[in-house]
């Protein structure tokens, strides 16, 4: 088996472990393979032992990779995404992660309804509160949720966050809770058409907590295919 191969069996490994010390099925984790920057042939390794969703952060990259490989696996936009891209994105992902603002929402729904379809998308949620980050505020969130649950061509699916950069994994634990902890708070309002059933979150560094804390998606790109150069 490939390097690649061997990170992703290790990877895997990792979730269902963590899984079960939380009381889960190891099944309820899905694994992302994140690919910005990567070459195709190192992604079409990562396909080849068994991951199907690719995250990708730029619209032409994922694009280009999409057109060009012409795999069976699923295409998720996990970057900031702006409004003026909309048109772009509704025709090429699976699953939009980064939804964060009632304007690009609208969009998105308007694209969808001329692409003759509903897109999944997740709310992005800044739970540290970081300027440097995207998202929502966890305040903000339930109302934009109600707001975007009244738009025909959007199926929000659950919430994605990305906790501060920490030495110590453990420090991203509370972020963690904290959105799982807006996920429950959200699912109890009863608010109609809307799935709370994904906790988009745990990285590279951090994956292990995020899935004791609820995460349904990780999303690993060195730990996978090694440092970005």
């Amino acid at each position: 088996m490939s390097v690649i191969g061997d990170n992703i069996r290790e990877i895997r490994e990792n979730i269902a472990e963590a899984a079960l010390r939380s009381g889960r099925e190891p099944s309820e984790v899905r694994l992302m393979a994140v690919t910005k920057t990567v070459d195709d042939d190192r992604i079409l390794e990562a396909i080849e032992a068994g991951v199907d969703i690719m995250g990708e952060n730029y619209i032409q990259e994922a694009k280009r990779k999409i057109e060009m490989m012409d795999v069976d696996v699923k295409w998720h936009m996990i970057g900031h995404l702006q409004s003026n891209k909309a048109k772009y994105a509704v025709r090429l992902f699976d699953m939009i992660h980064s939804v964060d603002r009632m304007k690009l929402a609208m969009e998105l729904d308007r694209r969808s309804a001329t692409a003759g379809r509903v897109t999944d998308i997740l709310i992005e949620v800044n739970v540290s509160g970081e300027e440097s980050k995207n998202g929502i505020s966890a305040n903000e969130a339930p109302d934009l949720i109600s707001q975007i649950s009244l738009l025909d061509n959007l199926s929000i699916r659950g919430l994605m966050t990305m906790p501060p950069w920490f030495d110590d994994p453990e420090d991203a634990r509370p972020f963690f809770v904290a959105l799982r902890e807006l996920r429950d708070k959200i699912i109890a309002e009863d608010i109609k058409g809307i799935e709370m059933r994904e906790l988009s979150m745990g990285m590279s560094g951090d994956y292990r907590v995020a899935v004791e804390e609820g995460a349904t998606i990780v999303r690993i790109g060195t730990a996978i295919f090694g440092a970005r150069v």
